[in-house]
């Protein structure tokens, strides 16, 4: 596996820390947020978070608003600061801190031996079981912009973002608790600033159902600001006075929860992840709407202080903190899974569906070659035609075998076919394409055994031209049954070929995901459908357009699937430079045994890939995707958008020029790494 760091390859590593808390007690406090702070720097994490009122003790009421308390409070921030110097996160902790004639309970940034900034609490909340107005200011009150702390003057104030001087696209902002909970929460405002990174320090008592919610803040906020979104939480040794406490930390970036820390724990505890900021960046990029957001916002709202951080990533390898998935369309909870593969078939039914009745067909056309993607349109037909309350049999269903098509699928076609109720018909386009072959002087019609692409799209053109051939007489549509991993590696035939259909209903879908979207409806069909499915399953891909003594291999042609789809995924989603890709390949890729596997995966694909296999078969895909094949997708015919991973229609999410060369993606492979930050 890769030995580089996630800090090359645009992560950045936050830490949430839960310290043990001693109530009123700010040496204590100091001494166990140290602790923490020294294990986040060694895990060589960039940010460490830390409760509301760690220093102080959230729970300890009027005993805020006693001096020997609050001086005690700016000593340990004083030796905090000090301490800090040999450390490489910056610090986040929650202090009560006077200033302005009032108190204030702040977030406070310490970096280096240095305090950066305090970043005041603005929503207190006053109801139930929370008193905080009867001691704590709101940053709207404050009149300065800075506070003097430990001896030394520092920004102060809610406007702050603490801008990372060497690491691209990094901007922090702090709220605390009561912040996120408000219908316009502070962070908002910071991420339509700019702001990537947006933390709380909370403390967050525990009462029923609370951290279910907190996970739907955390993933809403995240998601709704395109940012990371880091929650730390009071928890073991805060008064329980009337109130207990959980610890309950989250990590989210975009919506997706990264990192979450147990919950009811008696031991101080840190929960680490390296969040993504490249993907953040691409989202903004993409969508334009929150650039639209963040100009409207601008007339109403004042301009935040920017202070710099001069934090230097640290060098040397490093273990990614963070999941990657393998299978990055496939959902890995079995849940969401089974939600995934029901709405990707509403989806393709309805868009089918609606074709029907908009072109007034008596019926529709497939091609049964007794492979995956042609046995999931034949489902996806059977569920339009249930939904529109026609008889399965207006579904024309044909198996045409060529000069190398096996037994095996010819049989797969023919017993899916039956048990779905569909027409079946079988065509022996044989004599077709050797006629073909004969009218162009192709040497194999004068016996020479040359299996070229001439050879091979013969076969295709055929097909594809007796499916059409079919619709004009029956008064009926061809439904495509080629997939998205196809048409990302041009693995198609251009024209009169498998690329070409009068409605695509797998375009969207790759490889990856059309296996589990069988196996789904495995378990759902009658028990002749389900044999049919079962035996489809277990045939690898091939075209079979190649006469030999084994079955044409696709993925010897285009590469294993799995790498391909992944491939895809980062390239087309995000735009990611390839050296990125290749070394989140590699951390999905490169142990077999690390990490589950979803359960549907045989053995035998159960492997793992080295760099150089990996680079390989990234080079096949960059040439194919970027070099050679986009003409085919620009003529691609409708069919419906499934997935947010990507569709690559002209009319969705990828638009190209046909004639771009591969040359800049393949060199920026070669580098190996991402270019330095500056």
């Amino acid at each position: 596996m890769s030995s580089a760091s996630p800090y090359q390859h645009g992560f950045f590593r936050v830490a949430a820390c839960t310290p043990l808390v001693t109530p009123a007690d700010p040496l204590a406090n100091l001494a166990s947020t140290l602790r923490l702070a020294n294990d986040a720097s060694h895990r060589q994490a960039g940010v460490a978070v830390f409760p509301e009122l760690g220093l102080s003790g959230y729970a300890i009421d009027d005993l805020l608003l006693q001096d020997a308390l609050l001086d005690a409070v700016e000593l340990a921030l004083d030796q905090l600061r000090e301490a800090s110097r040999d450390l490489l996160p910056l610090l986040l902790v929650g202090a009560p801190l006077r200033g302005d004639s009032a108190l204030f309970n702040c977030a406070v940034a310490i970096h280096r031996g240095e305090i950066l900034a305090a970043l005041p609490k603005t929503y207190r909340p006053n109801y139930r079981e929370f008193y905080e107005k009867r001691h704590f200011a709101s940053a709207s009150d404050i009149r300065t912009d800075r506070l003097r702390l430990a001896g030394r003057y520092v920004p102060f104030g809610s406007d702050i973002l603490l801008e990372f001087a060497h690491v691209r696209g990094l901007t922090l902002h702090a709220e605390i608790c009561e912040d996120l909970w408000v219908a316009v929460p502070p962070s908002s405002h910071a991420a339509l600033a700019g702001a990537t990174l947006l933390t709380n320090l909370s403390a967050s008592n525990a009462t029923i159902g609370k951290a279910e919610f907190r996970r739907l803040l955390g993933a809403s906020q995240s998601a709704r600001c395109i940012a990371a979104y880091v929650y730390s939480a009071a928890g073991y040794g805060e008064s329980t006075t009337d109130l207990a406490w959980d610890g309950h930390s989250l990590i989210h970036e975009n919506g997706d929860l990264l990192a979450e820390s147990q919950r009811f724990s008696s031991e101080p505890g840190m929960i680490i992840a390296d969040i993504d900021i490249d993907r953040l960046l691409q989202d903004r990029q993409r969508t334009t709407s929150f650039m639209d957001c963040a100009s409207v916002q601008s007339l109403h709202s004042r301009a935040f202080r920017r202070i710099v951080v001069d934090f230097e990533p640290p060098a040397g390898s490093l273990p990614l903190e963070r999941p990657i998935a393998r299978y990055p369309y496939v959902p890995s909870d079995p849940v969401m899974l089974y939600m995934r593969c029901a709405e990707v078939y509403a989806i393709q039914q309805q868009g089918l569906a609606r074709r029907l009745q908009a072109c007034n067909a008596q019926c529709v056309v497939i091609g049964i070659s007794g492979g995956a993607d042609s046995a999931q349109a034949a489902l996806v037909a059977a569920g339009a035609f249930d939904l529109l309350g026609r008889p399965r049999r207006q579904i024309l269903g044909y198996s045409l075998p060529g000069l190398a098509t096996g037994r095996q699928t010819r049989r797969n076609a023919m017993a899916l076919m039956h048990s779905l109720g569909m027409t079946a018909t079988e065509i022996d386009i044989r004599p077709s394409c050797r006629q073909m072959l004969a009218d162009i002087g192709h040497p194999f019609a004068r016996g020479e055994p040359l299996y070229d692409t001439t050879f091979e799209n013969v076969q295709a053109g055929e097909r594809t031209s007796h499916l059409f051939r079919l619709a004009n007489l029956h008064g009926g549509l061809v439904v495509g049954t080629g997939d998205l991993s196809e048409l990302a590696l041009g693995y198609t035939t251009y024209g009169i070929g498998d690329q070409m259909s009068h409605y695509a209903v797998n375009a969207s879908l790759p490889k990856t995901l059309i296996r589990y979207l069988l196996h789904w409806q495995q378990k759902r069909q009658p028990p002749a459908v389900r044999r049919a499915l079962r035996s489809i399953l277990a045939t690898a891909p091939s075209p079979e357009l190649v006469p030999g003594p084994e079955p044409q291999s696709a993925e010897e042609t285009v590469g294993p699937y799995a790498l391909q789809d992944f491939f895809l995924y980062y390239l087309c989603r995000f735009g990611y430079h390839p050296a990125k890709v290749a070394y989140l390949a590699e951390q999905a890729w490169g142990v077999a045994e690390q990490g589950s596997w979803p359960e549907l995966v045989p053995a035998t694909e159960r492997r793992a890939y080295g760099g150089d296999e990996i680079r390989h078969w990234l080079q096949v895909f960059l040439q194919r995707f970027f070099g050679g094949s986009q003409f085919k997708r620009s003529a691609m015919p409708n069919g419906p958008k499934v997935g947010s991973g990507g569709s690559l229609s002209p009319r969705g999410d990828w638009r190209a020029p046909s004639d771009n060369s591969a040359q800049l993606w393949l060199q920026a492979l070669e580098t190996r790494r991402r270019p330095p930050w500056e």
